[in-house]
């Protein structure tokens, strides 16, 4: 419970995914990064690399796209291992935000995890300004990784109370034209594919054609973007040294002139061609004809899966690699020199051949108001065999304000988890190929690329970085022991940390040379007071700075436009209105509650040896009286004007000659004489350990425990040199309030309910046989949307969706 570096047992699934290297790595005390010696070849780099590289993704199924101020968000968090893409069980807590266009947090929230899932909601105060924002989701595994690799779902939030702003017109400065030669390089003399990204400035894709011009204002190259603002032309530069200038036509008779990428007058460029459906060519290409054995390394998601060397003929040389042998997913091709360096890289996919088969059926499409819906669901694997799965349903309605498109979990696992930046419609790459898709795909793999490594760190042998431990029982609370005056860190020293309770918690560590120390702390919920300290016996001038667990990088995203809100809407946005405020009037005492988790009960250091519930005895009105008529284990001294405590070491049938630790409500106390004067009135219970007690990296002459009535420290102050927080543990599971209209009464009900989400259920386990779920209707008519999403244990992901009508009393007949 108080390991600096936390706790070293791993879950047996993590262990069997992580290997021995994984867990050396996240060993107690494990150093930043996990040196290695330098490896003899890049596949051997590589391969040392990834057993020191615990690889985590996560999901989070929101249960809509588009909210107005006041709603609760509502997410399901799934975790997974990168490799295979199965449910993780290593990490036990998620971090969720809400992101503004600026990157700025305007709610975050700590989500406990359990057998790699998790639930959680955030309540969306009415104040926030119309706009596009970011739900972004991560673990302390993952930062060690960069943003790029967290999960990122755009949302947009409406303010019902105030006017939206209006964006700035569009002009050419708002357009960004980006080309990408594949492979990397441009080569005087050879022939390369170039890809084109034409976006504006919230990043989405536009159409737009261009000219490359040489340096006397020929054409050399004409191109034009096809879906979603990519496409790519051929162009052979026939000479080195200055680019050539790109003229692109943009939307509106506008036009931006850009430099294009530099030419090399020597290099390397690489082609990645499919001539059949059974084939993956790969061409390397150099200036010269001198011999030169060049390496072809293919590798996706921790696993190599092709390793070939050829040699340079005339300046060229071809890989051909079987289709059916390659994994599914974005796979990575690297060329490599004869020196051993990268000189190429290409980004392919491969579309996974099976997806988990979510079905879901209703027992009608129209319904009434206040009527039971029955969902059935089932889900099955590629070849229609039942797959259990761990899957998540919402139920909303639909209207005609402008939604973000909703993230779904197969797209996000497969693709945009291994890309960097934002992607528009996922999903369309994930559907039924054809020339048009497979032409698409092809562009984003060659426009987006990004790896969760660099070459230089993996082919020194560096290691993979470890700065950020799992979190593999509880959060984790990081400070910094500094001097009070010059705030230089002090290592060597010992801290604490305690949420104050009658639930006994006391946490330590020992600072390292840097100053930072990290506390595990457990079943920790809800705002809490957290007290942080630094022994004052030990060093008088010591104080604590508690860090942020939260990430203070961002990825690199376009600024998301604001939401336009013509008079179109305006029926829309007064009907959510009116249904978030009659919800928060008629429901509001039903939509608060939250679900308190059972949590141990038993103090840090177990059953104590010697427990006194002052009320069975005669009250003292002072302390001292207290300890020394009724707490034998306890002897109180006086010596140079100062009291102190010694311990009966009861196994060794002696007194302890140190003070033991004294705590109140959890909190140490270390001065004597100001636990002499705490008012014994306000004090409960008294335990005492009479033995040695090691805990974490230190040893206490024994244990005194004061706990009050109300676990508020009785009104004492803490010590001077104490650190109080605000601290926000992992959050309490919010209840989602369904109302029930089986009952003739309860359907007749005088409240008006104007639920727009029906349903929310984010712990739903399929079976062989299906599963069944009921909900009801609301008095709101419209057409409402079922999504499910869901993963298998096998690591098959999936999502569907079905509508239904809800029609007026009288009107939903003909069922």
């Amino acid at each position: 419970m108080s390991n600096e570096f936390g706790t070293s047992f791993f879950r047996r699934a993590a262990l069997l995914t992580l290997g021995l290297h994984g867990l050396l790595l996240l060993r107690p005390g494990a150093p930043a990064v996990l040196a290695q010696s330098k490896p003899a070849s890049p596949r051997e780099a590589l391969q040392a690399y990834n057993q020191n590289d615990p690889y985590e993704k996560l999901f989070l199924h929101l249960d809509r796209s588009l909210y107005v101020g006041g709603d609760v968000l509502w997410f399901k968090a799934y975790a997974v291992e990168g490799t295979r893409q199965r449910p993780l069980p290593l990490s036990k807590v998620a971090y969720v935000e809400v992101l503004d266009a600026a990157q700025k947090p305007v709610l975050q929230g700590k989500i406990g995890l359990k057998d790699a899932a998790g639930h959680g909601s955030l309540q969306l105060p009415a104040s926030l300004p119309t706009g596009s924002y970011t739900v972004r989701a991560y673990t302390s595994l993952m930062k060690n990784f960069g943003p790029d690799g967290y999960f990122h779902a755009p949302i947009t939030i409406i303010n019902t109370f105030a006017a939206a702003a209006r964006p700035a017109a569009d002009s050419a400065a708002g357009y960004d034209v980006q080309f990408f030669p594949e492979g990397g390089n441009l080569v005087a003399g050879l022939t390369s594919r170039v890809a084109v990204k034409v976006t504006d400035k919230t990043g989405r894709g536009v159409a737009a054609e261009g000219v490359w011009l040489d340096r006397q204002g020929q054409v050399a190259a004409r191109f034009s973007t096809l879906k979603y603002g990519m496409g790519h032309f051929d162009v052979q530069p026939s000479a080195a040294g200055a680019p050539y200038t790109a003229v692109t036509r943009l939307p509106g008779e506008q036009t931006a002139t850009r430099q294009a990428p530099v030419v090399r007058e020597q290099g390397y460029v690489m082609r990645v061609e499919a001539p059949g459906a059974d084939k993956l060519l790969v061409t390397v290409t150099t200036p010269g004809d001198a011999p030169e054995e060049v390496q072809l390394l293919g590798h996706a998601r921790q696993r190599i899966f092709a390793a070939k060397t050829a040699t340079l003929s005339g300046g060229r040389t071809q890989f051909v690699l079987e289709r059916a042998s390659l994994p599914e997913g974005v796979l990575h091709f690297t060329v490599f020199n004869a020196r051993q360096q990268p000189v190429c890289e290409r980004l392919v996919f491969r579309r996974p051949a099976a997806q988990l088969a979510v079905q879901p059926q209703l027992d009608n499409n129209r319904y009434g108001p206040r009527e039971k819906v029955t969902l059935t669901l089932s889900t099955a694997d590629g070849a229609g065999r039942p797959a259990p799965a761990d899957v998540s349903v919402a139920v909303y309605r639909l209207d005609k304000l402008p939604a973000a498109p909703a993230a779904d979990i197969a797209s996000s696992l497969w693709l945009t988890s291994e890309l960097r930046g934002v992607v528009e419609d996922p999903a369309y790459y994930l559907r039924l190929p054809d020339s048009q898709t497979e032409e698409a795909t092809d562009n984003l793999m060659l426009t987006q690329g990004w790896r969760r490594f660099a070459w230089d760190k993996v082919l020194a042998g560096t290691g993979a970085p470890a700065q950020y431990l799992p979190e593999l029982n509880g959060p984790f609370v990081e400070a910094r022991v500094v001097h009070k005056t010059t705030g230089q860190p002090l290592g060597g020293v010992a801290a604490f940390a305690t949420v104050p309770g009658t639930r006994v918690r006391l946490y330590n560590a020992m600072s390292r040379p840097d100053g930072r120390v990290r506390f595990e702390l457990r079943e920790v919920y809800g705002p809490q007071k957290l007290v942080l300290q630094a022994d004052a016996r030990q060093d008088s001038t010591a104080r604590l700075q508690l860090l942020s667990p939260f990430a203070a990088q961002f990825a690199e995203r376009p600024v998301p436009a604001v939401p336009l809100l013509p008079e179109q809407y305006r029926e829309a946005l007064t009907q959510r209105h009116v249904e978030v405020q009659s919800q928060a009037a008629y429901f509001g005492r039903k939509l608060r509650p939250f679900a308190l988790p059972l949590t141990d009960s038993v103090s840090f250091y177990g059953k104590a040896d010697e427990n006194y519930y002052l009320d069975d005895y005669t009250r003292f009105g002072v302390m001292e009286e207290v300890m020394r008529e009724y707490v034998p284990g306890v002897q109180v001294r006086l010596h140079k004007q100062e009291h102190s405590f010694l311990v009966s070491d009861k196994p060794n049938r002696r007194l302890f000659t140190e003070n033991p630790l004294v705590i109140f409500d959890g909190v140490p106390m270390f001065n004597i004489d100001r636990v002499l004067k705490i008012d014994p009135l306000k004090v409960r219970r008294l335990e005492v350990m009479t033995n040695l007690y090691i805990h974490g990296p230190l040893t206490y002459s024994g244990v005194v425990s004061y706990t009050s009535y109300k676990g508020d420290l009785g009104g004492v102050a803490v010590g001077a040199g104490a650190l109080v927080e605000d601290y926000e543990g992992l959050q309490w599971e919010r209840e989602f309030y369904s109302p029930n209209y089986t009952l003739p009464e309860q359907k007749a009900s005088r409240l008006l309910d104007l639920r727009n989400l029906l349903y929310w259920n984010p712990a739903v386990t399929t079976t062989a046989a299906g599963r069944k779920l009921e909900f009801f209707t609301s008095d709101e008519p419209g057409q409402y949307q079922v999504v499910v999403q869901g993963l298998s244990g096998t690591g098959l992901a999936g999502s569907s969706s079905v509508t239904f009508d809800v029609r007026p009393q009288g009107l939903a007949q003909g069922k």
